[in-house]
C-alpha cells in the first residue's frame, strides 16, 4: 500500500500529464504541485515511469472495468443502454485525459498495456455478446468484430469529444446520447 507522500505525487503526477502530457510534466513541477522536495519523488519512486505504472492501478487513475461488469438479459436495447451507461460512467473524461497524456515512446511498456485493456475488454464483451444474441435469432448475422469496434467507438466518441470540448460542442446529456445512439444502433441490427 502506498502512504500519503506517493499518494500525493501520484496525484500530481497525473494531473500535470492531464494538463501538460507525460514528457513536458516535470520532476520539480509534480514536487511542487504534491508540496514535497523534488528529492522526496526519487526516495519514493525510481522516476516518473514508476510512479505512472504505480498510479494506473489505483482506482482514481484506472477505469477498472472488468468483464463481469456486463451482466444483460437478452434484450438488444436494454442490454446495450446498460453497456454504455458502464462504459461511460467508468471511462470518464478525466480517464481520456490521462490516456491522451500518456500517449508517449518513453511508456510504451509501461502505460499502453493498462490503456489497451479498457478497449479490449469492452470490445471482447460486445463480441461475445453480438454473437450469442446472433446464435439467438435476436440479431443479424453480421461479423461481430466490426459490430464491436463500431459500439466502442460510438462510446469512446462520446467521452472523447466530452473530454476535449465539453458543453462547446456537446449540446445533450449523457444519457440522451446513450439513449438516442443505441436505439439507432439497435434498430440497425436487430431482426
Amino acid at each position: 500500500m502506498y502512504d500519503e507522500t506517493q499518494l500525493k505525487i501520484m496525484d500530481a503526477t497525473m494531473t500535470l500529464i492531464i494538463e501538460k502530457g507525460y514528457s513536458k510534466a516535470t520532476t520539480r513541477e509534480i514536487a511542487k504541485l504534491a508540496g514535497v522536495n523534488e528529492s522526496t519523488i526519487f526516495r519514493r519512486f525510481d522516476g516518473k515511469k514508476e510512479i505512472v505504472g504505480a498510479a494506473m492501478e489505483l482506482p482514481k487513475w484506472n477505469p477498472g472495468l472488468k468483464e463481469e461488469d456486463f451482466i444483460y438479459q437478452g434484450n438488444l436495447e436494454q442490454d446495450l443502454m446498460h453497456f454504455s451507461k458502464i462504459y461511460m460512467d467508468k471511462v470518464t473524461p478525466q480517464m481520456v485525459k490521462i490516456s491522451i497524456g500518456l500517449r508517449s515512446a518513453e511508456l510504451e511498456g509501461v502505460a499502453m498495456p493498462g490503456i489497451m485493456r479498457i478497449p479490449m475488454i469492452f470490445k471482447k464483451v460486445l463480441q461475445n455478446y453480438f454473437s450469442e444474441m446472433i446464435s439467438v435469432g435476436v440479431m443479424k448475422d453480421c461479423d461481430t468484430e466490426a459490430l464491436a469496434l463500431q459500439f466502442v467507438s460510438m462510446n469512446f466518441g462520446f467521452v472523447f469529444l466530452d473530454a476535449s470540448f465539453g458543453e462547446k460542442l456537446i449540446g445533450i446529456s449523457k444519457e440522451e446520447y446513450i439513449k438516442s445512439s443505441v436505439l439507432s444502433f439497435v434498430n440497425g441490427i436487430s431482426n
